[in-house]
């Protein structure tokens, strides 16, 4: 029995022993098992699936490799605020560190009337004092404010070419703003006239390193417009704007909108300035482009407040009642409403009276026609001499009588408006004024219109047709073919265009020279241009010419290659006919092998031609032939007109008057082209 009962109470302590040892064993694995899922999804819920999670009983480890040391502390936190963080065992490992990337550089420049300021991080390597005594040269006695970091890193590509751009450009910007990196230069001015933007931004363009990007904002003030003119027309030659000013952006684009509408086609743009004399400018002009092309077609001028609606002949009398009375209804009270419904002209027996003055390319003046009085004939004549050059003018107009009162005033006016051309003419009649011609000025046709307007009143009709051409616009630099001749001689200098020895294979020592040509003539655009190439007197007359010809060839392809625009170019073999020097001598016959470029066409003429005023006048159209001879009563062959040049007129009060308000005070207009003689060579050393 004792045996027995110690049996059965070793066999319970064995039992319960056992359970609690499971019971144990269960726990552990429990605990572990959660604090590992529960870590788990913490690590995961904030990202750091990188990490993993082993448990030994209460220890929790952290196995993995971390990117850097922040994530490793990050999932040691993460870890904390699950189990407790004595329990959480640090195994992970840590990425090697990249090298460091260099930052990026980057200077501001701020510039105005106080000074200069500069801030910003350079490489280490640039010269800080060189660079802040440039700055301080240019601001000369102002102060320059030194904000700049330097860290020692490689200077990247392009930086040194974008920080000598952006301070020589520092230097025409008194009110600038510049950013500068590497890749690129940004900059923010102000200027002080459209022109002036103008020619900054092509001056900026042409500095410009390859490789680095330029970005522009210039701004200039607005121009103060007087008179504050708008003119639409109408006709049979199509709709069209021979001015238009406006006040604000959105005024702008309402009267672009109502001319569309009333079948403007094309790209047009208005003038904003000062000097609006309404805020409902916009209104106005709308309105009355609007009711215009309900009539059927003609003009309507503003000239400020004055409104003047013309419409065209043939317009029926009750069409034309009507929109006038319902544009007066409209427009708002401080314009003034001028309506004309012309009448069918009266029939002449020598036809209408006309003024003609015609500006040639070369600069060349002529006037003929009707003038009212020998003294009006004087003033228009001194007029003309002041404005374009007292060599230039030639006057054949005959004195009639008839003309009407205003005649000197009209005739003076057209001849101002002929001075802001490059070239062109204008006609005056009794009924209008009409100016045609080219000119470098995008604003010519707007500011010849006001000057019409405000010189005749703005119920004056004249037509104007100016055409834009960009080679005479000045701002933009671009040289006259004549220049661009002459800028050959420079750019080639004492160099030679060199070829194989009997072939036409340009030789390796002609690049510098073509690259360097190629630059220049690109900026000449599409001129007409001769490439001429002669030999010496070596070899068969023929095959001479036409190695001269083919090596021409050569030199015109390479400057295509280039991307010269080479349409306007042509080519001529002259072979062994035309030496400069004797073919006895070897220097002799390499002086005579050469390339040459010269201007063909008018353009040569133009470099060339002095005309007489007997030329002048003999080069006049043959329909003027009849007036022009009868002018010629007026002016013998032969009588130049100094004499009438240097009288005061002082017998005709209305010539009098029309001079002193037109102004005989005038430059020669911008973009004309006076003559020069040049004639470029280049020569090339073939072997032969």
């Amino acid at each position: 029995m004792r045996l027995s009962s110690l049996l059965t109470i070793a066999g319970a302590f064995a039992t319960a022993g056992g359970a609690s040892l499971l019971a144990a064993y269960f726990s552990v694995q429990m605990i572990e098992n959660g604090s590992k899922s529960g870590v788990l999804n913490q690590l995961d819920s904030e990202g750091l699936t990188w990490a993993e999670v082993d448990t030994n009983g209460l220890q929790v480890f952290l196995i993995g490799t971390a990117p850097d040391e922040a994530a490793r502390f990050h999932a040691l936190s993460a870890a904390g605020r699950v189990v407790d963080a004595s329990r959480v065992i640090d195994q992970m490992l840590v990425e090697e560190a990249a090298d460091i990337a260099p930052p990026r550089f980057s200077i501001e420049i701020l510039r105005n009337d106080a000074g200069i300021s500069v801030i910003g991080l350079i490489p280490a390597a640039t010269d800080r004092e060189e660079l802040i005594e440039q700055f301080q040269q240019i601001a000369g006695s102002l102060e320059v404010s030194d904000l700049l970091e330097s860290a020692d890193f490689p200077v990247p590509d392009g930086w040194d070419q974008s920080l000598r751009f952006a301070t020589q450009a520092l230097r025409d910007l008194p009110r600038s703003k510049i950013s500068i990196d590497a890749e690129q230069v940004q900059i923010k001015a102000m200027t002080e006239s459209a022109e002036a933007r103008s020619r900054l931004e092509t001056t900026l363009n042409r500095r410009k390193p390859e490789g680095v990007a330029l970005a522009l904002d210039l701004s200039a003030p607005r121009p103060v417009i007087s008179p504050f003119t708008l003119r639409f027309i109408s006709d049979e030659d199509g709709t069209r704007f021979d001015a238009c000013s406006a006040d604000t952006e959105a005024s702008r684009d309402r009267i672009l909108r109502a001319a569309e509408r009333a079948g403007l086609e094309g790209n047009a743009t208005c003038t904003l300035g000062l000097g609006v004399p309404s805020r409902r400018w916009g209104d106005a002009a709308d309105f009355a482009i609007t009711k215009l092309n309900e009539l059927g077609g003609g003009s309507v001028t503003f000239s400020n407040a004055d409104v003047t609606l013309v419409a065209l002949e043939g317009t029926a009398q009750a069409t034309f009642d009507r929109v006038v009375g319902e544009l007066e209804s409209v427009l708002p009270d401080v314009f003034v409403l001028n309506a004309v419904l012309p009448k069918p002209p009266e029939a002449e027996a020598e036809g209408p009276p006309d003024f003609t003055a015609t500006l040639s390319p070369e600069g060349k003046v002529q006037l003929r026609g009707r003038m009212n009085s020998e003294i009006a004939r004087q003033t228009a004549d001194s007029f003309a001499r002041a404005a374009f050059g007292s060599e230039d003018v030639y006057t054949a107009a005959r004195v009639v009588e008839g003309l009407p009162m205003d005649w000197s005033v009209r005739t003076l006016a057209g001849l101002e408006a002929l001075s802001m051309l490059a070239n062109g003419t204008i006609v005056v009649t009794p009924d209008e004024v009409t100016v045609k011609g080219s000119t470098g000025n995008k604003e010519a046709s707007a500011q010849i219109a006001t000057l019409l307007v405000g010189k005749l009143g703005e119920q004056a009709t004249f037509d104007i047709d100016v055409d834009y051409v960009e080679r005479l616009d000045p701002s933009l630099g671009i040289p006259s073919p004549q220049e661009c001749e002459a800028l050959i001689i420079t750019t080639v200098g004492s160099r030679k265009i060199s070829f194989e020895p009997g072939s036409a294979t340009l030789d390796g020592s002609a690049r510098g020279i073509l690259d360097d040509l190629a630059d220049l003539l690109k900026t000449c655009g599409d001129i007409p241009l001769e490439i001429g190439g002669h030999t010496d007197s070596q070899g068969r007359e023929t095959m001479n010419q036409q190695l001269s010809r083919d090596r021409a060839q050569s030199v015109l392809e390479a400057l295509r290659l280039r991307l010269v625009p080479v349409s306007s170019y042509t080519v001529v073999g002259y072979g062994e006919t035309q030496p400069i020097a004797t073919n006895d001598t070897n220097d002799g016959r390499e002086a005579n092998r050469r390339i040459e470029f010269k201007l063909v066409g008018d353009a040569a003429a133009s470099a060339d031609a002095v005309p007489t005023e007997g030329e002048a006048a003999a080069s006049e159209p043959a329909a003027d032939a009849a007036e022009t001879t009868e002018d010629a009563q007026t002016a013998p062959e032969g009588e130049t007109d100094d004499s009438a040049g240097a009288q005061t007129p002082l017998q005709d009060p209305e010539a009098t008057e029309a001079a002193a308000a037109i102004g005989a005070d005038k430059a020669v207009p911008a973009g004309a082209v006076r003559g020069a003689d040049f004639k470029p060579e280049t020569t090339g050393n073939d072997g032969e």
